[in-house]
């Protein structure tokens, strides 16, 4: 499908110069690249500016609770395996609030993908710290300095039994949608974090920050994604140099798979619900 095909009426409500305009564009590249149809696929959201997201592609949308996107999403591939899922999140949405349901539907295996827009700071709140803020970064918040640890997304998602784990930059639109691809069309709960500025409450993780420090673990050639303790090795790497790329790809069975589950709801003739209405009446 052509690429404007993808394309949502709805204005634009980011802040101009904002990371999330270049992953929007690296998204519809990749549904573009997939031939995707808008009808046969879902967009899920929990809160945030990174929940916009699905408001601006031409496809089907639920906008959730904070945190609470991964169940919605989670709950609509079991009822239509045929149905591809998406889920936009930032990471407050997705590693704060929904840090239980971001781990359990890790270890289920669902079949997913997940895009984490992580800009380390809340941005539609205003600027306190997030999960992944550094320590020692001041927010009208956190005004003597983030005393905590950062939380470390990727290696917890490897530890926890992820089989694909990906971190892609909002400045490089063309690889980040390769990315994309790839996570979409791994079979299980894929995972690809979107490192991308805040350009209105960040002023410290910027976009030559970014630039300084990421660089592609598969520029080598030699880089095995499919090595469970070099990709743990690789998620741990965190300061002055930051891995990007398919850091990990392993496939294992879904939750789906592992159910056997035979009879689809959504293939289910008898759908009537009324009579449950009734009950509650």
């Amino acid at each position: 499908m052509e690429l404007q095909e993808y394309k949502s009426k709805d204005p634009i409500a980011w802040c101009p110069g904002c990371g999330n305009f270049g992953i929007l564009n690296a998204v519809k590249k990749s549904l573009a690249k997939l031939d995707q149809p808008p009808q046969k696929t879902l967009f899920v959201s929990g809160i945030g500016q990174a929940a916009k997201l699905p408001h601006y592609i031409r496809a089907n949308c639920f906008n959730g609770l904070h945190g609470r996107a991964l169940p919605v999403a989670a709950a609509a591939k079991m009822v239509n395996p045929d149905l591809q899922v998406i889920v936009d999140t930032g990471d407050g949405d997705c590693y704060g609030e929904g840090g239980n349901h971001f781990i359990h539907n890790i270890r289920r295996n669902i079949d997913i993908t997940v895009i984490v827009h992580n800009n380390q700071i809340y941005g539609l709140t205003k600027g306190q710290a997030s999960p992944t803020s550094e320590p020692g970064m001041k927010t009208k918040v956190q005004s003597n300095g983030v005393v905590l640890n950062r939380f470390n997304s990727l290696a917890v998602a490897i530890a926890a039994g992820c089989g694909f784990v990906a971190r892609g930059f909002s400045r490089q639109i063309e690889n980040l949608s390769n990315i994309i691809v790839e996570a979409i069309k791994y079979r299980g709960f894929s995972l690809v974090e979107v490192m991308q500025p805040c350009v209105s409450f960040n002023k410290i993780n910027t976009y030559d920050w970014y630039a300084e420090r990421l660089y592609d673990v598969g520029e080598s050639g030699s880089y095995d994604p499919n090595q469970l303790q070099t990709a743990l090795s690789k998620a741990l790497e965190w300061g002055d140099k930051i891995p990007m790329g398919i850091i990990y790809n392993s496939p294992h069975k879904t939750y789906l798979e592992k159910l056997e589950f035979g009879n689809i709801l959504v293939n289910q003739q008898n759908n009537d619900i009324n009579g449950i209405f009734e009950d509650f009446a």
